[in-house]
């Protein structure tokens, strides 16, 4: 009898804490922090998503360009530690071109951080912001320390569990900061190639190589820190950029934690050949998937609503046999799994 009793006590308690833990997660907060980078007089926008038991209200419900979920607006952050990932977005993105994967890793129990890349956003373009990617993991590390500084997330963010993705020049940026060391001046010899010319003519640039011999770009990078930040435990990067720079196994011989390569096949603004598969056959022991069929380099961009793919169909439209959304809801889940089995 009491052994009965113990076991629906003990079912009744389970089920209760499977309640409450889905309770916790029903909705997502989102605040937005205006930091600014003093030593190098660069802002670092950062967006911070995470599960909390608010509920949406009527003004939460704000318009966006893309199909995403509705978040509650400085919601309460969560009660207990959680590992935190922060995401890079690609070049002349900003930190919210990649909400759908900030949505499923909180859905599996994380943090997520986004920055806005100064210089290299859709709404502020510069060429030295375009030509400087080393600027980019500074930001990131910069950014997390101001959070784990933070009064309130400085309390629930895991420190022992931190891990860092990124898209195109944002997957240049994860890796660096796992710690691949791009060669500069072999990248710039690259792009003037008439290969590379194709490639540097970027949609969100156009014209960018006539910018690429300006002196103070090379000053920017011999001035860079170490961008290796060990704080971070595991690495996902999606059809990272800049792989042109990197000619030996030597560049990415501080490489050490699980890394996870994910590539499109029909990619024709990093090509998988120089990119992709080339940083995963360097670095050996990472993990590499591809999407297969005529997905584009931008299929991993949100999706947008009717009016966006009508104003800029070359990033918002894909070949009518991908399913953006599908596309998505595969890499999340490749990364979302990736990042539970390696920030245990």
């Amino acid at each position: 009898m009491k052994r009965s009793i113990l076991i629906a006590v003990i079912v009744t308690f389970l089920q209760l804490f499977s309640f409450e833990q889905k309770a916790a997660a029903q909705n997502m907060g989102q605040r937005t922090f205006q930091y600014k980078d003093e030593k190098r007089n660069r802002p670092v926008t950062t967006e911070v998503w995470y599960p909390t038991t608010d509920p949406l209200t009527q003004k939460d419900k704000a318009f966006s360009p893309f199909t995403r979920l509705q978040t509650v607006r400085n919601g309460k952050v969560p009660a207990q530690k959680m590992p935190l990932v922060f995401i890079s977005h690609g070049a002349g993105g900003g930190r919210l071109t990649l909400e759908w994967l900030a949505d499923k890793l909180v859905q599996n129990g994380f943090i997520v951080a986004a920055v806005d890349h100064y210089g290299n956003t859709f709404d502020h373009p510069t060429a030295e912001g375009f030509l400087e990617p080393w600027e980019r993991p500074q930001d990131i590390s910069f950014a997390l320390t101001a959070l784990l500084k933070d009064a309130d997330f400085g309390k629930v963010i895991d420190e022992q569990r931190l891990g860092m993705a990124g898209f195109s020049i944002g997957g240049y940026t994860t890796l660096a900061l796992a710690g691949a060391e791009i060669n500069v001046d072999v990248l710039k010899a690259y792009y003037k190639s008439p290969k590379g010319k194709r490639e540097i003519n970027l949609p969100e640039f156009p014209g960018l190589l006539n910018f690429i011999d300006k002196p103070e770009v090379l000053t920017s990078f011999k001035n860079s820190p170490q961008l290796k930040d060990v704080r971070f435990k595991a690495f996902f990067a999606i059809c990272p950029a800049a792989g042109q720079g990197f000619v030996n196994k030597t560049q990415v011989k501080n490489i050490t934690n699980p890394t996870y390569i994910v590539a499109a096949q029909a990619d024709s603004i990093a090509p998988t050949a120089t990119n992709a598969l080339h940083y995963h056959q360097l670095i050996g022991k990472s993990k590499y998937y591809v999407v297969k069929g005529k997905t584009g380099h931008y299929v991993f961009l949100n999706e947008a609503i009717d009016a966006l793919k009508k104003e800029e169909p070359t990033f918002f439209n894909d070949d009518a046999s991908v399913s953006r959304k599908q596309v998505h809801e595969e890499v999340s889940q490749l990364a979302a799994d990736f990042f539970k089995a390696n920030l245990k």
